[in-house]
């Protein structure tokens, strides 16, 4: 197994990805903005170079056979970025991508960025690298951010979503990432059970300990509440929860069961494991 590169390892998601690497003793190589912030994990080695940095990125991944790529941070035009990360990549002479895609990926998507979530993928097999693509339900993380005043708002309507945690999607990706068998797939993430939000905000209550509920919203209403927010900021916001109304979140996959060996956690087992995630409704 060659060396892997790891973007985004300051972050939430990607700091616990080296972590497990370094676990399994495997090679690798943290990309960064900010060496300061790169996670101290034994043996791993630090680049820094950002996705805007097209040349400073392919020195940094010069060397490197297989590189998870966590998409860029979410902008007006986040593809620029995207297609500077992949050209570098190829020019560095990366093998295989495990990219961070998002659930119901597709060019007709409700969700704006899981559009470009589609547009990347594709930019990534064009180019001639080898795709795995990890399409990330909701992060389980995320829910406890959408509660403003006791309660989530939004035009999800009854539809489900699976959430996932993130500590689960590491544990799949440090799989994928040191075995090249998982080349050339695409896989649907997910947490074990589809819920509402209503459900939801249920169980998130009861571990915080605290009265939350789900108010539905229309469209117009939706649009109403984030007033003063850029145009793209309030599509893609909307457009997340009317993903969920829609059924493109409601999927259940068997995933990181299938490839870890180990079921990830429901939605309450998460908030109970990581309270850190909701203490600041407290």
């Amino acid at each position: 197994m060659g060396i892997i590169g790891v973007t985004g390892a300051s972050g939430q998601l990607g700091s616990r990805v080296a972590r497990l690497l370094a676990e399994r003793g495997a090679a690798q190589r943290l990309v960064v903005r900010d060496a300061s912030r790169a996670p101290d994990v034994a043996g791993a080695e630090v680049a820094v170079a950002s996705f805007e940095d097209g040349e400073a990125l392919r020195e940094a991944l010069t060397g490197v056979d297989t590189l998870f790529l966590v998409s860029a941070h979410e902008s007006e035009d986040r593809m620029p970025e995207h297609r500077s990360a992949v050209a570098a990549a190829v020019a560095a002479g990366v093998e295989r991508v495990v990219y961070t895609s998002f659930m119901g990926a597709s060019p007709l998507a409700t969700f704006t960025f899981a559009r470009e979530h589609s547009l990347t993928e594709q930019l990534i097999v064009e180019s001639g690298l080898r795709l795995t693509a990890l399409r990330n339900a909701l992060y389980a993380d995320m829910l406890p951010l959408f509660v403003q005043d006791g309660e989530i708002r939004g035009p999800a309507g009854n539809g489900r979503v699976a959430w996932v945690a993130r500590h689960d999607v590491a544990r799949l990706a440090a799989e994928v990432l040191t075995d090249a068998a998982h080349a050339d797939r695409i896989y649907d993430v997910s947490g074990p059970e589809p819920l509402n939000l209503e459900e939801s905000a249920r169980i998130l209550g009861r571990v915080v300990g605290a009265d939350i509920r789900y108010v539905a919203e229309t469209d117009e209403e939706a649009r109403a509440s984030r007033a003063g927010a850029e145009e793209w900021q309030i599509a893609g916001w909307a457009g997340s929860y009317k993903a969920v109304a829609t059924g493109e979140t409601s999927v259940t996959s068997h995933t990181i069961e299938h490839v870890t060996g180990r079921r990830p956690w429901t939605l309450e087992e998460f908030l109970r494991n990581e309270p850190d995630s909701w203490r600041h409704l407290v």
